[in-house]
C-alpha cells in the first residue's frame, strides 16, 4: 500500500519506519523531562502517557510497591486525588444533559435540609467551580459524618457573594457530587463504576477497590516514606476518590479530546467541562477542567497552578458565553494524595495529550515543567 509523507510516496514498510522515528523522539522527549524527577524527588514509581493525534504511548518506571518490587505499567492502579473532580463534574455534566438536574439550580431543591441555608444562595455551577463564598479547602477536622456535613453547610456564613471569589473547595464540589447522585437516585460512587466509567471505556477506574484488582493497586510513599494508601472522610468519593490507570487516564484524556465521537448525553456532558466560567488569575476556571490559551508560557501555567490558587480565596470574573476563545486552549488538573501524585493536560486543537502518575506527592511545579515540556516537543515536531 502506497501513502504521503513529508509529500513523497512511500512504501508501508517507510511508514513503519517513519512512526518508529517518531516514538522514539516521543520516548526521548517524556525521558527527558520525566526521568531526572525519579531522583530528585525520591519516586519509587510513576507511569506515564501521552497521546499524539491517536497515538498512544506509556512509559513505566520504577515500581509500584517497594515490598514486592512489581513494576509500574499502563494497567498499575495509581490513586489521581483532586483529578477525580474532573469525573464529578463531567458525571454533572451529564446529569444535565440527560435532564435529571440544571446547573442552575441551588443544592435546595435536592437536599432539603439545606434550604434557607447561606449556601442555598449558591448554584451547582458555582459549586463546581469554587466560587460558591468562599468554602475552605477541607472540611473542619470535627467534619466526619454526613450528619455533621449538613450541620457544617446550614452554619456555613459566605465571606464574598456567590460568583465573585474563588476558592479551591473539597466541600464544594464534594456537596456537587452528592447532590448529582441523589438527583440520578443512585449512590454517587456506584454512578461512577457502574455508569460513567464504562461510558466512557474505562475498564480498571474505580472509588472502592475490588479485591481482584489489589494487587494491581500501587503503594503510595508519603514524606515520611511511610508506605501508605488514601483515608476515608466525608465526600471523598466525590472530591478525590478515583484509582485509576495510565492506560485508562489516557482514554479519559481521549475522551476530551474529541467529545464527538461520544454518545450525545455523555458528548454534552464533556463539553460541559469544557466552558470557560470564570477567569481567575492567569487561568479561566470551568466545571472541573481549568485552562489556558495555547501555547501557553510556562510561567503562566506554573502561576495557575502555584499552591496560593488552592489555599488562598482569589477574585473572580464571571465570562460571559463567547468569551473564551474556542479554537486553541490547554486544559488541566492536578491531583495529590498524601502518598500519590497525578497531573493531566491535553489541547484539543492540537489533539496531543499527557498524563502522570506517580505514587509520590511529587511537587507541582516538577510535573507542571515536566509535561508542559512533553507538550511543546509534541508541538515542535508537527
Amino acid at each position: 500500500m502506497l501513502g504521503l509523507l513529508g509529500g513523497c510516496i512511500v512504501t508501508r514498510h517507510a511508514q513503519a519506519a517513519a512512526s518508529a522515528a517518531d516514538s522514539a523522539d516521543i520516548g526521548a522527549a517524556v525521558d527527558g523531562a520525566f526521568r531526572p524527577l525519579l531522583r530528585a524527588h525520591v519516586i519509587p514509581g510513576m507511569a506515564v502517557a501521552v497521546t499524539d493525534n491517536g497515538k498512544r504511548h506509556f512509559f513505566g518506571y520504577g515500581v509500584a510497591s517497594r515490598d514486592t518490587g512489581a513494576p509500574v505499567t499502563q494497567d498499575t492502579l495509581f490513586e489521581i486525588g483532586s483529578l477525580s473532580k474532573t469525573f464529578t463534574a463531567t458525571l454533572a455534566g451529564y446529569a444535565q444533559a440527560t435532564g435529571r438536574l440544571s446547573l442552575a439550580d441551588t443544592p435546595g431543591r435536592y437536599l432539603p435540609i439545606l434550604r434557607g441555608s447561606a449556601i442555598d444562595r449558591a448554584s451547582l455551577l458555582q459549586l463546581g467551580t469554587y466560587t460558591a463564598g468562599g468554602l475552605p479547602l477541607q472540611f473542619p477536622d470535627d467534619v466526619t459524618t454526613l450528619a455533621d456535613a449538613w450541620a457544617y453547610y446550614r452554619k456555613f456564613s459566605p465571606d464574598a457573594p456567590p460568583g465573585q471569589q474563588r476558592r479551591y473547595s473539597n466541600p464544594s464540589i464534594g456537596l456537587l457530587g452528592h447532590v448529582t447522585a441523589r438527583a440520578m437516585q443512585r449512590d454517587f460512587a456506584e454512578l461512577c463504576e457502574a455508569e460513567l466509567f464504562p461510558r466512557l471505556g474505562l475498564k480498571r477506574s474505580f472509588i472502592h477497590v475490588p479485591h481482584a484488582a489489589l494487587p494491581g493497586y500501587a503503594w503510595g510513599y508519603d514524606q515520611a516514606d511511610r508506605a501508605v494508601r488514601v483515608n476515608p472522610g466525608v465526600f471523598d468519593a466525590e472530591a478525590y476518590g478515583v484509582k485509576s490507570t495510565a492506560a485508562d487516564m489516557l482514554r479519559f484524556v481521549e475522551a476530551n479530546l474529541r467529545p464527538r465521537l461520544l454518545e450525545p448525553g455523555l458528548r454534552r456532558a464533556v463539553e460541559q467541562t469544557h466552558v470557560g466560567h470564570y477567569q481567575v488569575g492567569e487561568m479561566v476556571q470551568g466545571l472541573g477542567w481549568e485552562q489556558y490559551p495555547w501555547p501557553t508560557a510556562l510561567a503562566r501555567l506554573m502561576a495557575g497552578n502555584a499552591s496560593t490558587m488552592a489555599l488562598e480565596p482569589h477574585p473572580a470574573r464571571r465570562l460571559e458565553p463567547g468569551q473564551v476563545p474556542q479554537d486553541s486552549r490547554l486544559f488541566n488538573k492536578t491531583g495529590s494524595t498524601n502518598g500519590f501524585g497525578a497531573y493531566a493536560a491535553f489541547v484539543p486543537a492540537r489533539s496531543i495529550g499527557i498524563i502522570m502518575l506517580a505514587n509520590r506527592n511529587v511537587p507541582v511545579p516538577a510535573r507542571v515543567t515536566a509535561a508542559h515540556a512533553v507538550l511543546r516537543a509534541l508541538e515542535e515536531k508537527r
